[in-house]
């Protein structure tokens, strides 16, 4: 693992996911570091921690749609849930890593757009045709990125991806290794600068 990287793991339907995917570039650049984006699926996580996603939990799922708006107002972002929430996100990872062979700021860029169109625009980006228009908007190829996400070498890079995650021991989303340090959650990223600037504490 690069030292001089940040790694940021994410789920695309994690809405404090989207909250860290528009600040870490940002702030890793400001130490001259570099990030590694992997989108993953929790869902494979949630089965090894015994969990469910948030919003799901009794009494803690009422606060963190509260949380969700209030932690957008507090990093000055735009925020609406989602009207269909959790939801799928394999198509959007898929994308993001066929993309990623070819042009990484690019991909990070169509990361930022599907975070946008799920939790500014409240579209359906478990639906290929959302994921394909957010790409077409972008000027890319949706007609090539519609195919790719079904091949199988696209498919199981999204599962060796998230395999990997959880050997490095990624429970959640946001996550993020600085140094083989872990930091789970956006709020953490204030943590995350720190240490980037007193390299450790």
């Amino acid at each position: 693992m690069n030292n001089l990287a940040i790694e940021f793991w994410f789920d695309f339907s994690s809405p404090y996911s989207y909250l860290a995917a528009e600040k870490i570039d940002a702030l890793a650049a400001s130490y001259q570091r570099i990030v590694h984006w992997h989108p993953i699926l929790l869902g494979a996580i949630f089965q090894i921690t015994n969990t469910v996603p948030l919003v799901q939990l009794p009494l803690k799922g009422d606060y963190s749609v509260r949380d969700f708006s209030r932690s957008a107002r507090f990093f000055g972002l735009p925020f609406t849930m989602p009207s269909k929430f959790p939801l799928p996100t394999q198509l959007a990872a898929r994308a993001y890593y066929w993309l990623c062979e070819r042009d990484v700021t690019m991909a990070h860029n169509f990361a930022r757009a599907v975070f946008r169109a799920l939790f500014v625009d409240d579209r359906d980006i478990s639906d290929l045709a959302v994921v394909c228009d957010v790409a077409a908007t972008m000027g890319l190829d949706a007609d090539a990125l519609s195919l790719a996400v079904a091949q199988p070498e696209v498919k199981a890079r999204l599962k060796s991806e998230t395999d990997a995650a959880i050997l490095q021991g990624v429970f959640g989303a946001p996550f993020f290794m600085v140094n083989n340090e872990p930091f789970w959650g956006a709020d953490r990223l204030t943590q995350l600068e720190k240490w980037l600037a007193t390299g450790g504490f």
